[in-house]
């Protein structure tokens, strides 16, 4: 049974809004909720567009959720509750912002500003994840130029050293005896288990608080990607704010939604606190001064979103905030870029300088061993 069959019948044999473990591109999610955004401008009915738009979809999962959505609507189901099924798909802000909609009857303007957001997001994403190919490619570049003239280059060395009866450079010995561990069956099935145990023990530690604490701030305080990775997090958490409070949900909402998108723990103490002060009756700019961990946000934002709380033009400042973080995070991913260049090139050099060095050093006595 092939995974469109799978997820129709999964999705028809369900009757609560339990979870769908089904997933989508985000450019599927994001051209869906462009399409819907024009045919209900353009006046037509929320079924029938959806039907329209899942037809003109390739066969796949997504088209069968999309199909499913269109049937429980017909069926009298709401398109919040229809989408609710597929948490993996639609998350907690895309919900919160149709049902806002389903509400206020703004639905088509609501799901244009949604479309604008998923854009965005998929750029800082993408943006994001560039910064770091750089660097990867670079150390597996490193890793296997080393291995190579660990195993195949210093051994060819060692024979015609043996040979000859003469001894190796001390830097070349070292690097053989090295090279000679490494290539042992038992060293390298040891090693092999000990990384295997390393990363079931890591995978597990990670998810329980203290592993959380430990890499989320990690995350915030390394060198070079620490600024990136605040950035990145504070462009998304002002874009859902100005999204959902620009569509007409409550502050309040946006930020349990925040609360889930974040994913570092810092952070979500951070929103959860201010989340708290304003339930208290303080103002949002208040609650960040004075919540944990407020030394992330820059006293500029704070005080440009306490200007906005006065003009009654949160939404619209939120949104300025997001596109100053946006450029702010363009500016670190290019500082990050710049400067990891350098510093990969300084390792990669000395590490492979090194074997160079141990493979030059034989070379320079090669031909008096040669006329023994």
């Amino acid at each position: 049974m092939n995974a469109t069959v799978q997820a129709t019948n999964c999705s028809r044999a369900t009757e609560g809004p339990l979870c769908y473990n089904v997933k989508a591109k985000q450019s599927e999610i994001i051209l869906f909720t462009t399409q819907l955004a024009v045919m209900l401008e353009s006046g037509v009915v929320l079924s029938d567009a959806i039907e329209a738009i899942g037809e003109q979809m390739k066969h796949g999962v997504f088209r069968s959720v999309i199909e499913d959505i269109a049937e429980r609507i017909k069926n009298g189901e709401s398109f919040s509750s229809s989408l609710s099924y597929y948490p993996k798909i639609f998350d907690t802000m895309f919900l919160s912002v149709v049902k806002a909609s389903e509400a206020s009857g703004r639905m088509p303007e609501m799901l244009e500003v949604l479309s604008g957001y998923l854009g965005a997001d998929a750029e800082t994403r993408k943006q994001v994840k560039s910064a770091m190919v750089y660097p990867i490619i670079m150390l597996l570049m490193a890793v296997s130029a080393t291995g190579s003239l660990m195993f195949f280059v210093l051994p060819r060395f060692a024979k015609i050293y043996e040979s000859k009866g003469a001894a190796l450079p001390k830097l070349t010995q070292i690097l053989l005896g090295c090279s000679s561990l490494l290539g042992n069956e038992m060293v390298l099935a040891a090693l092999f288990t000990v990384i295997i145990g390393a990363f079931f023990f890591f995978r597990s530690w990670k998810e329980t608080l203290n592993g959380q604490k430990v890499l989320d701030w990690a995350k915030v305080h390394t060198p070079i990607f620490g600024t990136m990775f605040i950035d990145s997090v504070l462009t998304r958490n002002m874009r859902i704010m100005a999204t959902m409070v620009n569509t007409g949900v409550s502050l309040l909402e946006a930020l349990e939604v925040m609360q889930l998108s974040c994913g570092n723990y810092y952070f979500r103490c951070l929103w959860n606190a201010t989340d708290k002060k304003i339930r208290d009756g303080y103002q949002l700019s208040e609650s960040i001064m004075i919540a944990p961990y407020s030394d992330m946000i820059a006293p500029g934002v704070i005080q440009m979103l306490k200007a906005g709380e006065k003009s009654g033009r949160l939404g619209h400042v939120c949104d300025k905030v997001s596109i100053f973080y946006e450029k702010k995070l363009s500016s670190s991913i290019k500082t990050a870029t710049s400067l990891i260049e350098p510093v990969m090139i300084i390792l990669m050099g000395g590490v492979i300088g090194t074997i160079a060095i141990a493979l030059l050093l034989p070379v320079f006595r090669i031909s008096s061993v040669m006329a023994h």
